[in-house]
């Protein structure tokens, strides 16, 4: 049984790596990796022992309250009038309730912060490289799209400007907001574990920094600034409660978007008016209209929501009554997590949902306290553009990045243990 559990845990940790190397690249074997990742978990028989209780294992209780989350999806179907909706949004989100185990009983000893670090950063550096090449490849290889039926369908290369090409169409592989996620979270992962190589490392950071901007998101650009604060505040030497002073960082993210507003991709916000739905058959103001078609009549789902997965047929219906006909057929979802909750789970979904991130940073532990931090920042920011688990890199994303930092928050895992471990 010993010698089982030994090569279990061997796989378990193999696919764990392969989820974190796949997270910067096209989502196509990521679902796999993961679930492949979550069921040898339970091959490994861990969940046999006694879970650790919650006092010694606060960070049990963000696993849970997701798991709560998703159990409270799955009852939201008695009354979704799209069954077919909610079960497959029932499927995409099994993640969250597959991973309570994981949070109760823990991951097995191998599992070592500063080679997982050290996956990441190296995937997302090669993605650094390949999307640029495979795009430009793209671009000056016309035939490889019109000979390929599907890449025909879906590719729009009406512009010749390189610069344009590459920012529309990265998002056929991967999409930006996503992708500048992982890149933005292994910079401060690399910044993090390897801090005593920083100037060696300093390059490589750089360039992937330099691979967010250029891809010209521009939520991830205020992301970033986000980001950059709530690391400055961690380095004043003040009690971390006070760091978490909600008035700092809204003072903060307020000065952030105001300089970010000279970007160029930041031109059509300044223009644009929340007040009436405009221009959409252009791109210029879609999430702008999309909120405001979803927030016409809030007394349809304030109260107990319409139900999981509900969110998007409920807005197809709005579309095609409103004479939105390219929205329709494009099949616009909120692009805002927080209006999805709010649409699927009434207000007091929305409610236990703001709950389930702030809480994350208070049951980890030292390190780990300070990455929980930073990751909740980074999810709370682009959830306001975008339904972060509306794709399954972004719940993959979640898994990692909880993972990452329960294993960080445990005692074996201090900072003066984890520089004498071995990859």
């Amino acid at each position: 049984m010993n010698k089982y559990r030994d090569i279990m845990g061997r796989v378990n940790y193999a696919l764990f790596l392969a989820v974190v190397a796949l997270l910067p690249f096209p989502q196509i074997f990521l679902r796999y990796a993961c679930v492949a990742w979550v069921i040898s978990w339970f091959l490994e028989l861990r969940w046999l022992s006694r879970p650790k209780s919650l006092k010694a294992n606060k960070m049990a209780i963000p696993f849970m309250l997701f798991g709560v989350w998703y159990a409270w999806r799955i009852l939201s179907g008695l009354w979704a009038a799209d069954h077919a909706a909610w079960a497959f949004q029932m499927e995409c989100y099994m993640t969250f309730g597959l991973l309570v185990p994981v949070g109760l009983w823990g991951v097995n000893e191998r599992y070592n912060l500063r080679q997982i670090g050290k996956v990441l950063v190296g995937s997302c550096l090669i993605a650094v490289f390949f999307y640029p090449a495979f795009l430009t490849l793209l671009l000056y290889h016309r035939e490889i799209i019109d000979n390929h039926p599907c890449l025909h369908a879906m590719w729009d290369y009406s512009s010749s400007e390189w610069l344009y090409f590459y920012q529309t169409n990265i998002s056929h592989l991967k999409h930006r907001l996503f992708l500048c996620s992982v890149e933005l979270f292994a910079i401060y992962i690399a910044f993090v574990l390897y801090r005593q190589y920083l100037k060696k490392l300093l390059p490589i950071l750089l360039l992937i920094l330099a691979f967010i901007i250029f891809s010209g998101s521009r939520q991830i650009l205020i992301t970033t600034v986000a980001v950059i604060i709530v690391e400055a505040l961690f380095a004043l030497p003040v009690h971390y409660r006070k760091r978490y002073a909600a008035g700092v960082v809204l003072i903060g993210l307020m000065l952030g978007a105001g300089i970010l507003s000279l970007h160029p991709r930041m031109r059509d916000i300044r223009t644009a008016s929340a007040t009436q739905i405009q221009h959409y058959e252009t791109d210029d103001f879609v999430r702008l209209n999309i909120w405001q078609v979803a927030l016409q009549n809030p007394k349809d789902y304030a109260l107990r929501g319409l139900g999981g997965g509900q969110s998007t047929p409920y807005l197809i219906e709005r579309y095609n009554a409103l004479g939105l006909d390219t929205y329709a057929a494009k099949r616009y979802n909120c692009h805002n997590q927080y209006l999805e909750e709010l649409m699927e789970l009434g207000v007091g979904g929305l409610l236990f949902f703001l709950l389930m991130w702030l809480i994350i940073p208070f049951c980890a532990r030292g390190e780990g306290r300070q990455t929980a931090c930073v990751f909740v920042v980074l999810f709370l920011c682009n959830m306001f553009t975008d339904c972060m688990f509306g794709r399954f890199c972004g719940i993959a994303l979640w898994a990692v990045a909880i993972v990452f930092i329960f294993a960080q928050s445990q005692p074996q895992n201090s900072v003066s243990d984890r520089e004498g471990c071995t990859d």
